[in-house]
């Protein structure tokens, strides 16, 4: 009965990090746009939104984990790999991908990540998911269809499409690389690779403005947030601190405590937090179709959910777990 209670609680945890990392990276996007409305070029506000994550990490971590360079060099090939493809890769993916196609349907490409999750442990591990596992996946994927309206005026073309594909194997990529964080502090910590991986993602960003692969425009313009004139940093600070250094730090431990493939669809509701968040900070209105969107995802989650309590669990797609036999006596 104490290991099960453990169990719960762990989930528990873990559910309450993830859904504050999806609520932190909500938010990254209506600061980014107030800075992109004063004049900052995308990839000016990547820059400085990763700079400054970092920065505020690498302070936090040279506070709570004194030795966290160390740690981070003895796993250099996965925090340089996280820096690379997850915080640099996604960013420039996704803004790739919104050259060439509407936002909608842009991220809707994005998250379909929760797809390629399930799918590469179903295909690593050879057990295929339960049946209520993949419909949650499919009725999530549904809602956020609905949340983002992406059938009214959507322009499709190939390039952008393929970058929209891109973008989403790098957040796969975030989940599966996020599952290498032992969550009972005996290996790789969520600190060292949240800090070492956006040092890593900045200088790869940095490099692509510096050799002009994606323009890098900055201003001192003051921003519109809520309504409110603010100086240009007080959305950079944000972006910094709260959607970027705090939303990985969440993001990285609740995946660390749950199953890859159960987090990235709780990650799903980055997408109902960043609507949220534009209608409170930039004012724009959430239409019925989104709202109505918004709770198919969250009928998606919860039968997910239900799947994963099956005696089918194992291992790999649950990292905490021990052998299959343990773990089917736990359910």
């Amino acid at each position: 009965m104490s290991t099960l209670v453990r169990t719960h609680d762990h989930f528990r945890l873990g559910l309450m990090f993830a859904i504050g990392s999806a609520f932190t990276f909500g938010m990254s996007g209506p600061f980014a746009k107030s800075l992109m409305g004063a004049g900052w070029s995308p990839t000016a506000a990547v820059t400085a939104r990763l700079a400054g994550g970092a920065l505020v990490m690498a302070i936090f971590a040279t506070i709570v984990k004194p030795g966290w360079v160390r740690e981070a060099r003895a796993h250099a090939r996965v925090v340089v790999a996280y820096g690379l493809v997850p915080i640099a890769g996604a960013q420039l993916c996704y803004y790739n991908a919104v050259s060439h196609l509407s936002v909608g349907v842009a991220l809707l490409l994005e998250y379909t990540a929760p797809i390629l999750v399930v799918g590469w442990i179903w295909g690593t591990t050879r057990r295929r998911p339960r049946a209520m596992t993949l419909a949650g996946v499919a009725l999530a994927v549904a809602g956020i269809m609905l949340v983002l309206n992406v059938f009214e005026g959507a322009h499709i073309n190939t390039a952008g499409v393929l970058w929209g594909l891109g973008a989403a194997i790098c957040a796969a990529c975030y989940f599966m690389m996020s599952d290498e964080v032992s969550a009972d502090g005996t290996g790789l910590s969520s600190i060292t690779l949240a800090a070492g991986g956006l040092v890593v993602g900045t200088v790869a960003v940095l490099l692509l403005g510096l050799t002009g692969v994606m323009p890098l425009v900055f201003t001192a313009n003051d921003a519109v947030v809520a309504g409110l004139t603010v100086p240009w940093w007080v959305p950079v600070v944000m972006l910094a601190v709260v959607a970027t250094a705090i939303a990985y730090t969440l993001g990285i431990s609740g995946v660390a405590r749950l199953r890859p493939s159960f987090a990235s669809l709780v990650g799903l509701g980055e997408v109902l937090f960043a609507v949220l968040s534009a209608w409170v900070l930039l004012g724009e209105a959430v239409t019925p179709v989104q709202a109505v969107g918004g709770v198919v995802v969250l009928l998606g989650l919860a039968l997910a959910r239900q799947g994963d309590r099956s005696t089918a669990v194992t291992a790999a797609t649950w990292p905490d777990a021990g052998p299959i036999e343990e773990v089917a006596a736990r359910s």
